[in-house]
Parts: structure tokens; C-alpha cells; sequence
């Protein structure tokens, strides 16, 4: 079976690492899982010094459930307004896979 891999990544200062997360939460991942074609859906953190990298790592059924949640342009990164006050850039692209499921 093929499914979709979307992959994000944002990088916050440290300090507003807890802060972002919990935002997170609250924006980005209950969108995505408002959408039907979302299967999974995974939040990676890591603290480097003084900032913090996170991941959302979410696996969808096909390119238009994606474009349910980030439009017809589902290749560019989708931001909220609040995330000018946490995030150190603004990366313009996700990353998309196709995934093979073996079981």
C-alpha cells in the first residue's frame, strides 16, 4: 500500500520550546487531524543549545487529502499568524514522500 508522507520542520528559540509545542497542539496538529485522509500524525523535538527544532511527520492517503489541510499549493509550508512570535524563520517548502507500507 502507498501512502503520502508530509514533513515539516521549524526551529523556535529555546526558551520558547514548551511554549511552541503546546501551540502546536492548539494550530497545526488539530488541523491536520480534522482532515479525513490523515492517518498518523507525530510531533519530533529537539533542543540543540540554545534553539529547538521540531518535526511534524504526518502520513496521508493521497496528495488531495493533503491539499485539505494546505490547499492547492500543498508543496509550500502552511504558517499561522502566531508563529511569527515563535519561529526563527520560515522555511517555504515541506517535504513530501511517497511511503510504501510492508507488512
Amino acid at each position: 500500500m502507498k501512502i503520502i508522507t508530509r514533513i515539516w520542520h521549524g526551529i523556535t528559540r529555546k526558551e520558547d520550546a514548551d511554549t511552541y509545542l503546546n501551540y502546536l497542539f492548539d494550530t497545526g496538529i488539530k488541523d491536520y487531524k480534522a482532515i479525513k485522509g490523515n492517518l498518523s500524525t507525530k510531533v519530533l523535538r529537539r533542543i540543540d543549545h540554545d534553539i529547538c527544532h521540531f518535526m511534524t511527520i504526518t502520513e496521508w492517503e493521497n496528495v488531495e487529502s493533503i491539499k485539505e489541510f494546505a490547499g492547492e499549493h500543498f508543496e509550500k509550508a502552511r504558517y499561522y499568524k502566531e508563529d511569527k512570535q515563535f519561529l526563527l524563520e520560515f522555511e517555504e517548502h515541506v517535504t513530501h514522500f511517497e511511503t510504501y507500507i510492508v507488512d
